[in-house]
């Protein structure tokens, strides 16, 4: 039988390492065809048709490679190991039924590995796949996913998102967590991913775009306060959120910040881009504006040289998915919607308490939630424990559920363990340039206003009239202390930390 090779490259090596690579070569194109049909790029794809399969097909070239070359030093050497292919008669039965069986194996064998690995693919598509396969770890941000306004936007989307380029990076810092999951080398918290995180423009932007952002909204809050009583107090506010769009309405709203024809520049101090001494407004007219912190002990020199970073929607909505709630905010939420008995003397203090102490186990805060909420009422209340059982016991299952969704000892994470900057109740978020501080060289002061983004339609106390205006009403505390709510940042009061 005349060969086509030289003799070198009919050997097991070579001839088991082009079998791998032809195997390989050929899922690499069935994967491509199927991403070219698919209606839309997974990000996951890559893993299998763009880093294993490829690098399985070089470790086949490299095994036959390794067979021609250990061929040629033979021959140098004088050794004549002569190979034989095995001879296929198709006039002997025997022959004609062991190559059926090889050809049936071979054609299921090269199906199933397609039907795997699109599989395989599929599955590291999943959200499962990133919150699931590595539970403990995953746990409180896919806890948070699954409560969160993207519970329907998969993981992929925005951490990797499509194209080749970021899928690596996302790989390569993958082989690392892998390594530290495995030896258990992780740290508690997972440190949120600030320096590494795609562009927003190429991730958020892809559904939310900031022309579009036009016009008010309308947010009602209901509060209740943390007395006997559980006095009621509601606040309506209109938040500005226009500024996209010139066409569209006014561009003075909270979105001003990524109207596409101006450019915020600023300069964080520390990592976590929560101190801002240096920001630079450039409007579409060419025009500069530059504020300096009054408080920052930076100088010109050293400021030159730290890194600028362009405002972008993660600057703002840094926590758009992961989302932690206060407390507070979640026990009015639950009482406002009467899962929580606001007749229950004390239950809004009480039921804070009962979230905030420092547990060192999800299963010992379950029980003890239960045990606090129980003696308080036993001890305090009696007639009320025994008269409104019922509603006790849906006050502690509410806490647990607002335990589990934001609160992880294992991994010390709370609500208080990364920073949100929206608004400005629990973190300071606006209060970070907006803070009365930041101040030009011709003294302009760039405001602390509340009415820059929202109006207060109205507010109403217990037992109190309702103050109402389409024009604006001037805030009132829940609890008078004087002015001091003007001077001091809502969060240096609302966050323990």
């Amino acid at each position: 039988m005349r060969r086509i090779l030289p003799n070198s490259f009919y050997n097991p090596a070579t001839l088991a390492g082009g079998l791998i690579a032809a195997i390989s070569f050929g899922l690499i194109l069935f994967l491509m065809l199927l991403e070219t049909l698919s209606g839309s790029p997974k990000p996951y794809m890559g893993i299998i048709a763009f880093v294993i399969l490829p690098a399985i097909l070089v470790l086949g070239l490299i095994i036959a490679a390794f067979g021609v070359w250990r061929e040629h030093r033979r021959a140098r050497a004088g050794i004549t190991i002569e190979h034989h292919l095995p001879q296929i008669d198709f006039n002997n039965p025997r022959h004609r039924t062991a190559f059926g069986f090889v050809a049936i194996g071979t054609v299921l064998l090269l199906l199933f590995s397609a039907f795997g690995s699109f599989k395989a693919y599929e599955h590291t598509d999943s959200d499962q796949f990133c919150g699931e396969s590595c539970h403990t770890v995953m746990e409180p941000e896919y806890t948070a996913y699954q409560y969160s306004p993207h519970a329907r936007v998969g993981c992929v989307k925005c951490h990797i998102g499509p194209g080749a380029g970021w899928f690596v990076r996302s790989k390569l810092s993958g082989t690392y967590q892998l390594y530290a999951v495995t030896f258990n080398k992780y740290p508690r918290p997972i440190p949120t991913p600030i320096s590494n995180l795609r562009p927003a423009q190429e991730t958020c932007e892809q559904c939310h775009w900031p022309k579009q952002f036009f016009s008010e909204k309308e947010i009602k809050n209901t509060y209740f306060m943390s007395d006997e009583k559980n006095s009621r107090w509601s606040l309506n506010l209109l938040i500005k959120i226009g500024g996209g769009n010139i066409e569209a309405g006014p561009t003075s709203g909270i979105h001003w910040h990524m109207n596409i024809a101006n450019e915020l520049t600023y300069i964080p101090a520390d990592s976590a881009r929560q101190v801002i001494p240096w920001i630079r407004s450039k409007h579409p007219d060419g025009t500069v504006t530059i504020y300096k912190s009054t408080e920052s002990t930076l100088g010109d020199e050293e400021i030159q040289k730290r890194p600028m970073r362009r405002m972008d929607c993660i600057d703002c909505h840094n926590r758009p998915t992961h989302i932690y709630q206060a407390p507070a905010r979640s026990v009015n939420h639950v009482m406002e919607l009467g899962w929580i008995d606001p007749s229950l003397p004390g239950v809004k203090a009480l039921s804070v308490r009962a979230l905030e102490y420092p547990y060192s186990s999800t299963a010992t805060a379950m029980d003890s939630i239960k045990l606090i909420v129980e003696e308080f009422y036993a001890s305090n209340h009696p007639g009320i424990a025994d008269s409104s059982r019922g509603a006790i016991e849906r006050t502690v299952d509410e806490l647990r559920k607002i335990y589990s969704r934001n609160y992880f000892p294992f991994m010390r994470v709370n609500w208080k363990t990364y920073t949100d900057n929206i608004g400005h109740m629990y973190y300071p978020g606006c209060f970070r340039c907006h803070d009365g501080k930041h101040v030009t060289e011709g003294g302009v002061v760039l405001s602390k206003d509340c009415n820059m983004c929202h109006t207060i339609l109205a507010q109403q106390f217990q037992q109190d009239t309702l103050r109402l205006s389409l024009g604006g009403i001037d805030y009132r505390h829940p609890v008078d202390i004087g002015d001091a709510w003007k001077e001091t940042n809502c969060n240096e009061c609302h966050n323990s930390n």
